[in-house]
């Protein structure tokens, strides 16, 4: 355990902490639900979740199609994140006995009408796939490589069907997925005999089963696979066609089988799909980015300005200063209320908020506390750290505000509680009513609509004004120079310090320190994979903090030495810039990695990928306006001015 120290840490103290909290991302694991043991013949409940797609990424309720169904649906508690995601957990008519082999079990008999046929089309030609759950593990469907040498590749959920060629028709034909053998793999206690469920495996066929004699429900014979055999046998060749005026009889089977995976490890074979290689390859070329800007930096601290410090100080004569030049001669307005100061004041504020949600819910992520066992958790946190973290956006904006001479603290407050989550909750609204439109389970609910309103009416926005209240009160924060009354005019500038170029250049290295750990976080969003390497990730927004401070700071240098101090708005856009950069990568990412062909997922993609470069955007520019904030007031209380 290591003790917490009133002295700030060195650096060579930190790295290796980051490295204890990296691998234990990978060794660590605080399931989101205690372990159930199980005796022989106890029964197991299969849950029913959402159909995906990556086609389109609208989810669908499991019963949005003609499936067999239970006596009585009854829906399971979900979390706000897991309604968010659009999951909608089921109780289902598979139902197992703990250690009890069933073969060739009968579900239901469904006729296929014009209607069903359509339905079932469509979610085959989108190649939808069906999500169980049994004691809180994801169904997913073992595919073995050709490599031997490689593990075995796990897929979420199976398709709902296949479409292809039969019997040398030159037609495409749709076959549905009838027949389930599930495996449930489970951990023995050799002492008290019970066992815990460890995986939860499917084989999906399409069988076209015939029966013998009259159809009676359950007790039916079929004839084309053997209840007695050991093993699934289906003696059918002919697959399931999904045509009007057929009948399709869903069976299932099941066998359980012993392994030598722990409980507390199951989730391993979900967690562990990526090469690590990859993600150390994202630090070392992210770490490359810092080493060259922390050079940068230290030549600048320590040479030159040190250099520059000493010279203005043993300057004795008005008429030596007035033949100086560089960042001295804009003392007067370096700290000059920029335009729109109030605007800038509420962006700061409301980056401070997003700094603090991502650290926080970080923190947790690294050490287990969301893990996908949780389903939902990690949205859920990160909703109710935001709401809480208004206190501190309330407080930045307005020690802010008030340094700006300010006086009217409640309208800043007011924006900066309603101007981000204002414009987020525009784009949500209007999404959701596309999803809404579709008829999908993604669709956000009208209680969890209030529930979220609630959250930011009757939590976040007080807080927020709470926060700038303490803010306002405390004194003025003071420049460490007087400020001139009259502007200085602003030389002209060279082509190179242009505020667009240098704001676009500056916005390069903080993308180039993530982007390649966003190609991971991508994938997991929209191609339905698991991300839980929150060690690498916290390592990597620790480089992306370093990186945007130091390219602003840099900037922000060669800014001021060319007699420019309007430095403000340009220090919040230099890092801030980043995000544009990270918007054409997902409209890269989608063209090049993503299948998607309908008109409403593709606003939906491009929607949601604007809302999380919008807080990017709010949350880099943050930081490398406090870094500027913060290296001015350092420089600039280092002269004697008279």
């Amino acid at each position: 355990m290591v003790s917490r120290r009133r002295s700030p840490p060195p650096l060579t103290a930190i790295f290796p902490l980051l490295l204890l909290l990296l691998y234990s991302a990978h060794s660590f694991y605080l399931p989101g639900v205690a372990p159930e043991d199980f005796y022989k013949g106890d029964e197991l409940k299969v849950k029913v979740n959402k159909l995906t797609s990556i086609k389109t990424q609208l989810p669908y309720s499991y019963y949005s199609l003609p499936y067999c169904r239970p006596g009585k649906i009854v829906d399971s508690t979900e979390n706000l994140g897991e309604v968010l995601r659009g999951d909608r957990i089921e109780n289902s008519p598979y139902v197992f006995n703990m250690r009890e082999p069933k073969m060739c079990n009968i579900v239901c008999k469904r006729p296929v009408d014009a209607k069903t046929a359509k339905e079932f089309k469509e979610k085959i030609d989108d190649e939808y796939r069906v999500n169980m759950i049994l004691d809180n593990l994801p169904l997913v469907v073992p595919i073995q490589r050709l490599d031997q040498e490689s593990p075995t590749v796990y897929q979420l959920g199976y398709h709902v069907g296949l479409k292809g060629l039969y019997s040398g028709t030159k037609e495409e034909k749709y076959f549905i997925h009838n027949h389930l053998s599930f495996t449930v793999r489970y951990h023995r206690d050799s002492q008290t005999e019970s066992a815990r469920i460890v995986g939860f495996e499917v084989k999906p066929f399409s069988v076209k089963h015939e029966y013998e004699g009259k159809w009676n429900d359950e007790k039916t014979r079929l004839t084309t696979c053997d209840p007695h055999a050991k093993h699934t046998v289906v003696n059918s060749n002919t697959p399931q066609e999904v045509e009007e005026k057929n009948e399709v009889i869903f069976t299932y089977d099941v066998d359980f089988q012993e392994s030598d995976v722990k409980w507390a490890s199951r989730w391993d074979a979900y967690l562990l799909m990526t090469d690590d290689q990859i993600h150390w390859f994202s630090i070392v070329n992210s770490l490359m980015i810092v080493l060259f800007l922390s050079g940068m930096v230290a030549m600048i601290m320590l040479r030159t300005l040190y250099r520059d410090i000493s010279k203005y100080n043993e300057l004795e004569t008005q008429e030596e200063a007035q033949e100086e030049t560089g960042w001295k001669l804009v003392h007067g307005d370096v700290f000059r209320p920029p335009l729109n100061s109030d605007l800038l004041c509420v962006y700061a504020g409301t980056g401070v908020q997003f700094f603090g949600m991502i650290l926080v819910t970080m923190i947790f992520a690294v050490l287990g506390f969301l893990s996908p066992s949780n389903r939902g958790g990690l949205m859920t946190a990160m909703l109710l750290v935001w709401v809480f973290m208004g206190l501190l956006a309330g407080y930045s904006s307005a020690r802010l505000y008030k340094m700006f001479k300010g006086t009217e603290w409640k309208k800043i407050a007011l924006r900066t509680a309603l101007m981000f989550p204002g414009i987020v909750s525009a784009i949500f609204f209007v999404l959701n009513a596309l999803i809404w439109g579709q008829k999908s389970s993604g669709a956000v609910p009208f209680g969890t609509m209030f529930a979220l309103v609630f959250l930011w009416f009757g939590i976040s926005v007080p807080l927020v004004f709470c926060g700038a209240y303490i803010g306002f009160r405390k004194p003025a924060i003071e420049d460490p120079v007087k400020t001139n009354k009259i502007p200085r005019q602003i030389p002209e500038q060279p082509w190179y310090m242009n505020p667009a170029f240098s704001i676009l250049i500056g916005g390069i290295l903080p993308f180039g320190a993530v982007f390649i750990e966003l190609f991971f976080i991508l994938t997991s969003i929209w191609l339905n994979q698991f991300y839980y390497i929150f060690g690498f990730l916290f390592l990597v927004f620790v480089i992306l903090l370093i990186t945007c401070a130091e390219i602003t700071v840099v900037l922000c240098y060669f800014q001021l030495c060319s007699e420019d101090y309007q430095w403000w708005w340009r220090a919040y856009l230099t890092s801030g810039s980043s995000a544009l950069y990270l918007f054409l990568y997902a409209t890269f990412y989608f063209f090049t990695k993503l299948e998607i062909t309908k008109t409403v997922s593709a606003i939906l993609y491009f929607g949601y990928m604007f809302i999380a470069s919008y807080a990017f955007f709010v949350l880099t520019g943050t930081i490398g306006f406090y870094a500027c904030l913060w290296f001015t007031r350092l420089i600039y209380s280092s002269v004697k001015i008279d």
